[in-house]
């Protein structure tokens, strides 16, 4: 076979080529190409870095101010209770004042209109004793024939109204 005997005479000359071509590759890519990209590669890490940072910043930042936020809502809500509660106080006192008021008005006018119909069952009781001492005396000169003065009559029938 004609290749292997040319083997001897090309092998070194095709050894010489590799290592050439391949000390080539390695400095342009080793060295050349290499660094640059772990250079990028390290940029955009350390940029990635630095924005998950400058994110977790803001995060930090934003949950301080939400805290804040909430604390100033409940001082702000406690605040409205506050005045709601007040203001419910504040109204009851009136209301009471008012019903109170009312209320001595009412009493008033009761013990006025008690007042008058006492004054109006006296003034009943009067004419009822007045008409029970005519019937009384029309009663017994009719029936009895007998001729009663109005003070007997009305001494009667004052006895009979008490006993019942």
């Amino acid at each position: 076979m004609p290749q292997i005997a040319q083997l001897a005479e090309t092998f070194s000359s095709q050894i010489f080529w590799l290592l050439v071509f391949f000390g080539i590759t390695f400095f342009v890519v080793g060295r050349g190409m290499v660094p640059r990209v772990m250079d990028t590669m390290d940029s955009r890490a350390k940029q990635i870095t630095d924005d998950i940072a400058a994110a977790q910043a803001a995060r930090d930042q934003a949950d301080k101010e939400e805290e804040a936020w909430r604390v100033r809502e409940n001082e702000n809500r406690a605040r409205a209770q506050a005045l709601i509660a007040e203001a419910k106080a504040e109204a009851a006192a009136k209301s009471e004042k008012k019903i109170a008021a009312a209320q001595k008005r009412l009493d008033k006018k009761l013990e006025e209109a008690d007042q008058e119909l006492a004054a109006t069952r006296e003034a009943a009781l009067g004419e009822i004793e007045e008409v029970a001492t005519d019937a009384a005396q029309d009663i017994v000169s009719r029936l009895a024939g007998v001729k009663v003065t109005k003070p007997v009559a009305s001494k009667a029938v004052k006895e009979a109204m008490a006993h019942g």
